[in-house]
């Protein structure tokens, strides 16, 4: 049968074509290992017949026929198969098959070989009947979405069975879900298939939710479901309903719940705020003083919903009840959540720029005005001011205030409290708009110049941040103008909907970005993060050789903890590393331009080295998200700004968490080799940013006439010896012998006294040892003045 659903050939003359030898290996034994073509040689139709095969290929076969069964379900992986009627059959049939043997099949394998069919549909209403009633005699059902699919190609009686069993015990919110799908088209249950979850830790990809985002029926019972469990919440509340720790919402509750936050999110309904207002505090407090929760369970599968699909509202509700939530392992939980979230915000920046102007309005006689805001507390003024952040101070009489006065905290608490909270808030806004903004780099996509006007620029929050960046403005069709708003240029004249974007030095030349650095520096202009001393990643003929990988960034020995700690920070997800079973290496990974494109980092855990856990680092890849499927990309088809912008983030976790960083690293054997062959070695592109600053701020510096740039590194002429400080590691090496010097930096090493143009600890500790060592006769530690006078 299975010959056959390649069509019809004549045995006797043998394979005429890949497809051909692809089958043989899967159902011959004695098929040789020579000359197997590539499943990509073969038409999506053949690949679709072929993995019907694969399927079925027993673990206990050949081994040529399991390496070909899994080389075909590797490549139907990448691409989507197509599907003849009688291969769409011969699939439903194994699924029975399967399901007799090991009591469960994949239903949605045979859906989306129906949604794939090259032709008309064949009945599969009895093989469909098979599956339904082997799921309904068990005591729980995995993927009802796509039993439900599957019940309907039964036929109407057996669809009504799985719709009583289903909604058996469940509640009125999970039974109200299972009607509705019942009721939906078989091409609008197929696409909700795609979200079944086996577990609700592990969402599907976003393209699923997109699909059945696109049903009225299900969209319209996401807002019943939700206003239904924000009803709830409010009746415990009001001891309408009586208060059982974690018992507000059953399991399957929560799923359902969770999926349709996930559809109301992606399609950024505009009820979802004021829902969340009553929903998150529901969740998270007890109508008791007790520390337990209505539902953890569900708090968490709200935010798991805002890492897939974050708005600015819904951030702003979780921080909000993170802060009044009693449990005390909860508020730890959701800080790891929030790092994830944030992240996924600064990839959908449609929504992330939509800043609520609620928290900087004037109230109670208060004013807002130039990112200040003032209240009146009898004879004082408290002012909260946004800068770099948002920060409290109290005044009276115009005359500030080092604390809270006396007469403010007996007799105006509420507003203490209110306006510390409004810190709070505005600096967890600062932080996602920062992110947003940041991540908007490789999506390209901000408010038209109207909005961007009046919701940015203009914004009493937010132009703060955003004048001290530099913006593209389409004047006309493909001219752009570059303005910084923070030194007081007029903005130019262009229509409400012209396009708006961030300037990046990538999409500029080499005059215009030095030109840009100089602005910066003779202004004092402190940009909230770095932009116009923004490293730039181009293609190397190295990487054009290799083709779909680099090693740009291969073969460094990192602080494995403070990498992962990185990874988090930045978006990235990975599994944690050890000394244990499948634990020795991973790919971290990160999604980029909108979910189109992603890029993996392959880092393998190397040792511990006293307390230390040590990991070294591979090859970096991009995938591209193709019909449904990543698929592995060469290097020179990855969009310039998201090669770049990935390979930064790469740099990144090298640059801070190497070895070669750590001045007190003494261990021996090849960590030392490597300490000793990079911290002292060729800079990174970090590394030559910090050059190119150096090269601005160090006319200005006291300790001018003290400090040369000599290749790689800061030369620095003391009165006891000259040294030279690496602009990568911050190490320093002593004339004439280079002997080193161990300086190990203060918790914080920065000299604040010295403006830099971006935040940078490792060009603040070299400039705070350059300070240091110009004048080193005033030293007065011994164990670095020992190391100094050992060879002068």
């Amino acid at each position: 049968m299975l010959n056959d659903a390649l069509g019809t050939r004549d045995r006797e003359r043998g394979p005429t074509g890949p497809a051909d030898l692809l089958m043989r290996a899967l159902t011959d034994p004695d098929f040789g290992e020579d000359g197997h073509p590539d499943p990509a040689e073969v038409s999506d139709e053949e690949l679709g017949t072929l993995l019907v095969a694969a399927l079925r290929t027993d673990p206990s076969a050949p081994r040529t026929m399991r390496t070909a069964g899994q080389a075909i379900r590797a490549e139907a992986r990448e691409r989507q198969p197509r599907f003849t009627p009688a291969a769409c059959r011969r699939l439903f049939d194994l699924l029975v098959e399967e399901s007799e043997e090991h009591g469960g099949a994949d239903l949605t394998l045979g859906l989306d070989a129906l949604q794939h069919c090259t032709g008309p549909l064949p009945d599969v209403s009895r093989p469909a009947r098979a599956l339904v009633g082997a799921q309904l005699d068990k005591d729980s059902v995995r993927r009802p979405y796509a039993l439900l699919a599957v019940a309907t190609l039964a036929g109407d009686e057996t669809l009504d069975a799985a719709v009583a069993r289903l909604s058996r015990d469940v509640g009125p919110i999970v039974a109200d879900e299972t009607a509705v799908i019942a009721g939906l088209t078989l091409p609008e249950q197929t696409a909700l298939s795609g979200t079944d979850r086996d577990s609700r830790f592990v969402p599907p990809h976003v393209d699923a939710w997109r699909r059945s985002a696109g049903s009225p029926a299900y969209v319209a019972f996401a807002r019943r479901a939700l206003e239904a469990a924000a009803d709830r919440t409010d009746a415990i509340r009001a001891g309408e309903i009586p208060y059982r720790a974690d018992k507000a919402f059953t399991d399957r509750e929560i799923t359902s719940l969770g999926q349709a936050l996930r559809v109301a999110l992606l399609r950024d309904e505009p009820w979802l705020p004021g829902l969340f207002d009553r929903l998150l505090p529901g969740l998270a407090l007890a109508p008791t003083a007790a520390r337990t929760l209505p539902s953890q369970a569900l708090l968490y599968e709200v935010v798991r919903a805002a890492q897939d699909f974050p708005t600015p509202e819904l951030v702003t509700a979780i921080r909000t009840v993170r802060r009044t939530v009693r449990h005390a392992g909860v508020p730890k939980q959701l800080d790891r959540m929030l790092k994830k979230v944030d992240a996924a915000l600064a990839e959908r920046t449609d929504v992330a720029l939509r800043l609520p102007r609620t928290d900087f309005t004037a109230a109670d006689g208060g004013s807002a005005a130039g990112g200040v805001l003032r209240r009146t507390a009898g004879d004082y003024e408290a002012v909260v001011t946004v800068t770099e952040t948002a920060t409290l101070t109290w005044e009276k009489d115009g005359r500030p205030l080092r604390s809270v006065p006396a007469p403010v905290r007996r007799d105006h608490a509420a507003l203490v409290r209110e306006l510390r909270d409004l810190v709070k808030r505005l600096n967890a806004q600062l932080a996602t708009l920062l992110r947003a903004l940041e991540g908007g780099f490789t999506v390209d996509t901000v408010p038209p110049y109207g909005r961007w006007r009046a919701e940015l620029a203009g914004h009493p929050l937010a132009r703060t941040l955003v004048g001290r960046l530099i913006w593209e403005i389409e004047v006309a069709p493909g001219e752009w103008r570059a303005v910084l708003p923070e030194t007081g240029e007029d903005l130019p004249d262009a229509p409400d909907d012209a396009a708006v974007r961030l300037w990046h030095p990538l999409r500029s030349e080499p005059d215009a970005v030095r030109a840009w650095r100089e602005l910066l520096t003779e202004r004092r202009v402190r940009q909230p993060f770095k932009q116009a001393y923004r490293e730039i990643y181009l293609l190397t003929p190295a990487e054009e050789r290799t083709g779909t990988y680099s090693n740009r960034f291969a073969a460094h020995l990192v602080h494995y903890r403070r990498m992962f700690a990185l990874f988090r920070a930045r978006g990235w997800s990975s599994r944690l590393l050890g000394p244990w079973d499948d634990g020795d290496g991973d790919e971290a990974e990160r999604t980029l331009a909108a979910g189109e494109w992603r890029v993996r980092f392959r880092h393998t855990w190397s040792e511990s080295v006293g307390d230390d856990e040590l990991a070294s680092t591979d090859r970096v890849c991009f995938d591209h998200r193709t019909e449904g499927a990543w698929r592995e990309a060469r290097l020179a088809e990855v969009p310039p700004l998201v090669f770049s912008e990935a390979m930064r983030d790469v740099d990144l976790f090298v640059g801070v968490t190497s070895i070669a960083a750590d001045p007190d690293w003494t261990d021996g054997g090849a960590g030392r080799a490597y300490w000793e062959r990079t911290a002292f070695g060729e800079l990174t592109e970090s590394a030559l940013a910090r050059r190119d600053v150096l090269e601005r701020l160090l006319p200005r510096l006291k300790i001018a006439d003290r400090c040369t740039l000599d290749g790689r590194f800061l030369r620095v002429r003391g009165e006891l010896r000259t040294y030279r400080i690496h602009l990568f590691s911050a190490n320093i090496l002593m004339e004439p012998d280079d002997s080193y010097l161990c300086v190990v930096p203060a918790r914080r090493p920065a000299d604040r006294a010295v403006f830099l143009p971006f935040d940078d600890e490792r060009l603040a500790l070299i400039l705070s040892k350059a300070f240091l060592l110009a004048a080193d006769d005033a030293i007065t530690d011994e164990t670095i003045l020992r190391q100094i006078r050992r060879g002068a």
